[in-house]
């Protein structure tokens, strides 16, 4: 859903003629990446909109704090792990997604453009991102930095409702995305369609508890279990009820995320200079 923005962030909206112009300069390029999956029957499956659109925020706040920000086309099918039985969920083998961003950075790398930093709302996409940017930075010194979205975010809810209310709501289908979703793309939400939250299930094969997706408890110890997420989760809600989430929430969330991310990018202006 790239769309011009003033000034031009995204740059699948930048002309040939503006690119050679403006990435002459060695603006910090974001790469935003997420999935499309089971986000609850009130939420749309295209988490990598949300991803996107904080990515461009970001860098709009960037630009505006002195340090020029672009937003490369956006990766919208996460790495396969769980979320495979919902129907119409589109996911790419880690391995081939793991081969898509060396050639995504390859290509940029190619012209000099090597000061990047990944924008990622996906779980799936966390080892696929340590993989690649790992051997680049073993082969040449080039550091990539990530920024996992939802994993800060979960860290930012206490502070906006509380340490109880954020625990009630904390969860996939729920917050932080539900939440999100409600301020930057209400006409695509679809409350009358929440689920009532609900206890994780047990699980049924070894009958003990879920602790979160992929995880259950023995003892008090965690087990790792190759589950699939409808085993677990209702109606792809987990862990929270999004019956507690809001706009006013969202709206909290984004100017977090939004200024977290743009003083880390002006950092990293700082610290790797172009």
């Amino acid at each position: 859903m790239a769309h011009l923005t003033e000034p031009k962030v995204h740059m699948g909206t930048i002309t040939g003629g503006e690119a050679r112009e403006l990435l002459a300069q060695k603006p910090v390029i974001l790469l935003p990446m997420g999935s499309h999956e089971d986000q609850g029957p009130h939420a749309p499956m295209g988490d990598y909109l949300l991803a996107e659109k904080v990515a461009e925020l970001a860098a709009l706040r960037a630009t505006e704090m002195g340090t020029r920000t672009v937003v490369a086309p956006v990766l919208p099918f996460g790495g396969a792990d769980h979320f495979g039985p919902m129907v119409g969920g589109i996911a790419i083998s880690q391995a081939t997604l793991a081969r898509v961003l060396e050639d995504m950075f390859g290509s940029l790398f190619r012209n000099g453009l090597s000061r990047v930093i990944v924008i990622n709302g996906h779980g799936g996409n966390v080892g696929p991102i340590v993989e690649v940017t790992r051997e680049i930075y073993r082969r040449d010194g080039t550091l990539i930095p990530s920024l996992y979205l939802w994993r800060i975010a979960y860290g930012l809810l206490p502070g906006i409702l509380g340490a109880e209310k954020a625990k009630a709501v904390s969860g996939h289908g729920a917050d932080p995305l539900t939440s999100l979703g409600l301020h930057l793309f209400p006409e695509m939400m679809r409350p009358d369609m929440v689920p009532a939250g609900r206890p994780l299930q047990r699980n049924s094969k070894l009958d003990i508890p879920h602790m979160t997706l992929g995880a259950g408890s023995f003892e008090g110890a965690e087990v790792g279990l190759p589950i699939e997420y409808d085993e677990v989760y209702n109606q792809g809600v987990g862990g929270g009820d999004p019956k507690l989430s809001s706009a006013e929430t969202g709206a909290a969330l984004v100017e977090k995320l939004t200024g977290l991310c743009a003083r880390f990018i002006r950092h990293y202006d700082q610290r790797m200079p172009a």
